[in-house]
C-alpha cells in the first residue's frame, strides 16, 4: 500500500489519498473503508447523448465519482473491492444522491474521507506500511548466509528477518564423496565461490557453517583471495555440526541469536512447552479462540495462509482473532510462507498461543465451560 498523501490525525476529521500495490492490499481496504466513509475515484460509465445524426447515441465517459459508502463487497478471484453508495457531487451525467458503485483494484488511486480516523484505521495503515518497508529491507539485508553440507552437495541460503531464501545447490564430484560425506579441496573451493558471490558482506552480519573442515579452508581462501570480510570478522564465522536440515541450523541457540526475528525465539519457546506437556501453550483454532476469549494469550503465531485465506470468511475469522489479541494487550505473530518455522508451524495446525498463564485443562472447555 502507498501513501501518496494525508492530512488527518486521531480521532479527527481528515482525508488520505492511497493506491494499492498488490492483491492483498484490497484486503486491506476492504478493512479500513468502512460505511459512512466518502470514497473518491475515477471511474467511466456509459451514458446516452443526444445526436444529429444519431439518436441516444451510447458513448463511455470518464468522470469522478464521490460515493458516501453504505456497503462494500470482496471479490478473492480479481482482488477486487466494490464499493456502493450515494453520490454527493452532481456532474453533467450523474446526479447528486443517486446510487452507483465504485470498483477499487491494485494501482488504481483513491481518495478516502472519514469523519473520524479512530485508532483502529491508523494502526492499519501504520502495519501496512512496516510490512512495506520490512519487505524492501529483506530483500537487500540479510542477517545471514547458511551454508549447509548433506550428503553429496552444500546448500547455501541466505536468512533475512526468519525469511529463507534457498540460493543455490553445489555438487560434490563422485571423487570427493569418502564414506558418505563430501570433502575435497575441489568441491570446498566451488562452494567458497559460490558463498562469495552470492553473499554481499557489505551488509551481511554473519556466515553459519556446518562443516568445521569447510570452515578451515573458507578462512585460509579468504587470506589467500583477499576476501577482507572474512579476514576482519573470524568470529562470524561460526559451525553448527551435526545437523542435516537448515530448520535445524536456526534452532540452534547461538545461531537464533542472531537471526532478528522474534517469530524464531517465539516458535521455539512455543515448541518447548509443547513438547513438555506445559499448560501455557495451546495451538488449533478452537482452543486459541477460547483462550483468547478467557484474554489468556501473550502471544499468536498463525501462518499466513490462514491470517491472509482466500475465503473471505475464513479470513474474516482470523483477523477478527489477530485484533483480539492485539486490542487485548498481546502480540501476534504472522509467518510468512518462506518462514523457516512456517512449516512446523503448519503441522500444529497453523495457529497457537502462548499463555500469560496455565491452562492446562483447556482442550477440556467448550465455549460454555468444563465438559
Amino acid at each position: 500500500m502507498k501513501i501518496l498523501h494525508k492530512d488527518f490525525a486521531l480521532n479527527q476529521t481528515g482525508t488520505a489519498k492511497l493506491v494499492a500495490e498488490e492483491p492483498d492490499d484490497v484486503w486491506v481496504l476492504y478493512n479500513l473503508i468502512l460505511p459512512g466513509d466518502v470514497v473518491s475515484a475515477d471511474t467511466t460509465r456509459k451514458v446516452h447523448l443526444d445526436s444529429s445524426t444519431k439518436k441516444n447515441a451510447a458513448s463511455r465517459v470518464k468522470l469522478t465519482l464521490h460515493l458516501k459508502v453504505t456497503r462494500h463487497d470482496f471479490h478473492k478471484d480479481s482482488s477486487t473491492l466494490r464499493l456502493h453508495g450515494r453520490n454527493l457531487h452532481s456532474n453533467q451525467h450523474v446526479a447528486a444522491g443517486s446510487f452507483h458503485t465504485l470498483s477499487l483494484e491494485p494501482h488504481k488511486p483513491f481518495l478516502l474521507r472519514k469523519n473520524v480516523w479512530q485508532n483502529d484505521a491508523l494502526q492499519t495503515l501504520n502495519d501496512t506500511t512496516q510490512q512495506e518497508h520490512s519487505k524492501s529491507n529483506s530483500t537487500s539485508v540479510s542477517d545471514l548466509a547458511v551454508v549447509l553440507f548433506q550428503a553429496h552437495h552444500a546448500e547455501i541460503h541466505l536468512v533475512a528477518e526468519g525469511a529463507t531464501t534457498h540460493c543455490t545447490k553445489v555438487e560434490s564430484p563422485p571423487s570427493s564423496r569418502k564414506n558418505g560425506k563430501a570433502s575435497s579441496s575441489v568441491f570446498f573451493r566451488r562452494v567458497f565461490a559460490a558463498l562469495v558471490k552470492l553473499a554481499d558482506f557489505k551488509v551481511l552480519r554473519s556466515v553459519v557453517v556446518t562443516s568445521e573442515e569447510f570452515r578451515r579452508f573458507a578462512m585460509s581462501e579468504a587470506r589467500k583471495l583477499r576476501v577482507r570480510w572474512m579476514e576482519d570478522n573470524k568470529t562470524r564465522v561460526m559451525v553448527v555440526e551435526d545437523v542435516d536440515s537448515l530448520e535445524k541450523v536456526l534452532s540452534d541457540p547461538a545461531v537464533t541469536e542472531l537471526v532478528k526475528d522474534s517469530r524464531i525465539g517465539a516458535f521455539r519457546e512455543l515448541w518447548e512447552m509443547v513438547c513438555n506437556d506445559s499448560g501455557r501453550a495451546c495451538y488449533g483454532t478452537d482452543e486459541v479462540e477460547r483462550a483468547k476469549e478467557m484474554r489468556a494469550i501473550e502471544t499468536l503465531l498463525i501462518t499466513d495462509d490462514l491470517f491472509r485465506n482466500e475465503e473471505v470468511v475464513t479470513r474474516q475469522r482470523y483477523a477478527a482473532l489477530v485484533k483480539s489479541v492485539k486490542d487485548g494487550g498481546g502480540k501476534a505473530l504472522v509467518f510468512s510462507p518462506m518462514h523457516v518455522s512456517t512449516p512446523q508451524l503448519a503441522q500444529l495446525t497453523g495457529v497457537a498461543a502462548i499463555l500469560r498463564f496455565p491452562l492446562p485443562d483447556l482442550e477440556l472447555q467448550d465455549g460454555h465451560g468444563v465438559k
